[in-house]
């Protein structure tokens, strides 16, 4: 494919992807729908963790997800109690569970306490060309807190040769690099 080609491709697909229409039919809605910049970061990497599958399904398990918070995911996350983390005790995404659900909430508790914010964990480590490695020290700030080996799965390393594409999708949410 010659530079042009290349050029016109990704012309067409921005005319495609970067309208409101799309936004409509598509997960991205569901960061959309905040204006602070934490329950921006907080609902598009939940989204983002959760897309797989039917994007339909992925609206609708996402929208649950911010349903269950109250719509105020940095709130909640910041703010919640045993009692408020039984609002998730049916949430289910394909392998994505209720256990899985609750360790993110506290891990992002402990990210936005202890780390500044998902912006500031990425961006510490993060390289000037790659978010390979920024990725992949997010993981390990992520699951320092007592977790199920089962949820480390729902985050991808891009050093394990994953492609991590779901949150890599967080990149056009979170400025990462």
């Amino acid at each position: 494919m010659t530079k042009e080609q290349l050029k016109e491709f990704l012309d067409e697909k921005v005319t495609l992807y970067n309208n409101p229409n799309f936004i409509e039919t598509d997960p991205i809605q569901i960061p959309h729908a905040f204006s602070s910049k934490e329950d921006i970061e907080i609902a598009g990497f939940l989204a983002a963790t959760i897309a797989w599958g039917n994007r339909k399904m992925i609206i609708k398990s996402a929208q649950k997800l911010m349903d269950a918070m109250g719509n105020a995911p940095f709130d909640f996350v910041m703010h919640h109690t045993a009692k408020d983390l039984k609002k998730l005790d049916h949430f289910v995404h394909r392998t994505f569970n209720n256990l899985d659900a609750i360790t993110f909430i506290q891990s992002l508790q402990n990210i936005y306490k202890n780390h500044n914010g998902l912006e500031a964990v990425f961006h510490k480590f993060s390289e000037k060309h790659s978010t390979q490695k920024g990725i992949s020290e997010f993981k390990k700030v992520f699951f320092e807190i007592p977790h199920a080996s089962r949820t480390t799965k729902h985050i991808s390393d891009p050093l394990n040769n994953s492609a991590a594409k779901r949150i890599n999708m967080l990149k056009h949410i979170i400025k990462v690099a």
